[in-house]
């Protein structure tokens, strides 16, 4: 029997149940308790430890690791990433990553985007999940890799008994062991669960309707400093959806990401390892794009005295035609680099040029970054 285009999908009577009934038992339940026994200290101290290890098992492990590969995993790392990942719930490893790689590959389009933004704002917060909508269904033909991660699957064939473990189990045990059942069950448990979906849906929703794109416009995604606090770093979404193999989201130094400073410090002592980087030269190019692209705009719709804006025009040409002619030394000497290799005559002394040269290049768009700022800053007061 086929469904008409006017039909909606049917229901997905699990996740709308979990999605609608746990916010409400929150709302109730966790005013009524504190109204009339009140919460121990250790039952806020599951609540936020829960919430810490799920958030950061979603971030660094269903995201960085599994979803889009951008570093490796000791054995130890990977189990819990998988057991507080699976307390997230959030669906399994296998089908969290398969969609995610979906979204990335069709971010916006309707038809192909499974939480697309373009749908609305609470389709792509957790309407997607309500019913069984086409792009959201299961298709594990970009997943070969994760098909074959025993773990993985391991987890998606036991994911209810796993799941029933850590959000009930785990609290449980821990209320036994504090004296306090009910209160590590209701802070530790339910609450914990509805502030962890809705602060990670904030990432397919707001950050792709409020923030920053320093790096691309070419899809609604957006940087934004107050989600990444929220999330474990998972906020910087412009960068992640122009570098999503980079295994930092903030790629400054000062940028709140919390799971790219556990994975980096991990890497130190052997746990994790081969962490991708974007290079910094794809980085700067990005950029000086969007600050020519905004400046050019700009310029278009300026009322200033036509010599203050032509003055601009060329300072700005000046400008692209040295960053374009960066971009073409960058790319001589690569392909320097790969003939030398080809022929294997590189010797160490030749690497080290070769290096200092692209250092050299990288320096050139770091410069011109700021006289960029600066520039854009006049057009923008012209």
């Amino acid at each position: 029997m086929t469904t008409s285009a006017t039909e909606r999908p049917p229901v997905n009577w699990a996740s709308a149940i979990v999605l609608t009934a746990t916010p409400i038992a929150a709302a109730i339940l966790v005013p009524w308790y504190a109204f009339h026994f009140d919460f121990s200290v250790a039952a806020w101290v599951s609540f936020f430890v829960f919430l810490h290890l799920g958030g950061t098992s979603i971030s660094a492990g269903y995201h960085r690791l599994w979803a889009h590969r951008a570093y490796e995993a000791h054995w130890s790392l990977r189990v819990l990433l998988m057991i507080f990942g699976t307390m997230a719930m959030q669906n399994s490893i296998l089908i969290w990553a398969s969609s995610h790689r979906t979204h990335h590959r069709h971010v916006d389009e309707v038809d192909g985007d499974p939480y697309a933004i373009t749908r609305g704002f609470w389709f792509a917060h957790f309407g997607w999940m309500m019913r069984n909508h086409p792009t959201g269904l299961p298709n594990f033909s970009n997943a070969n890799d994760l098909l074959a991660d025993r773990l993985v699957m391991f987890q998606h064939k036991y994911y209810l008994p796993l799941l029933l473990l850590t959000n009930i189990g785990f609290p449980l045990a821990v209320g036994v062991l504090v004296g306090d059942v009910w209160g590590v069950l209701l802070l530790g448990g339910l609450l914990r669960l509805v502030v962890s979906h809705h602060v990670t849906f904030l990432i397919n929703s707001l950050c792709h309707v409020w923030g920053s794109r320093p790096y691309t416009d070419e899809n609604s995604a957006r940087d934004n400093t107050v989600l990444a606090v929220l999330t474990w770093g998972e906020g910087y979404h412009n960068y992640h959806h122009i570098f999503q193999y980079d295994y930092r989201n903030g790629v400054k130094w000062w940028q709140y990401d919390t799971s790219k400073w556990l994975i980096y410090s991990l890497s130190l002592v052997g746990i994790t390892k081969n962490l991708k980087r974007c290079s910094n030269f794809a980085i700067r190019k990005a950029e000086l794009g969007m600050q020519f692209k905004r400046a050019e705009q700009q310029l278009a719709t300026q009322q200033a005295r036509r010599a203050d804006v032509e003055a601009l025009k060329a300072r700005m040409a000046h400008e692209y035609e040295m960053f374009s002619a960066a971009l073409q030394d960058w790319a001589r000497v690569k392909e320097e680099w790969y003939t030398d290799k080809k022929v294997e005559l590189l010797q160490k002394w030749q690497e080290a040029t070769f290096r200092d040269r692209l250092r050299e290049i990288e320096f050139r768009l770091k410069m011109q970054h700021k006289r960029m700022q600066a520039l854009s800053a006049r057009v923008a007061a012209a």
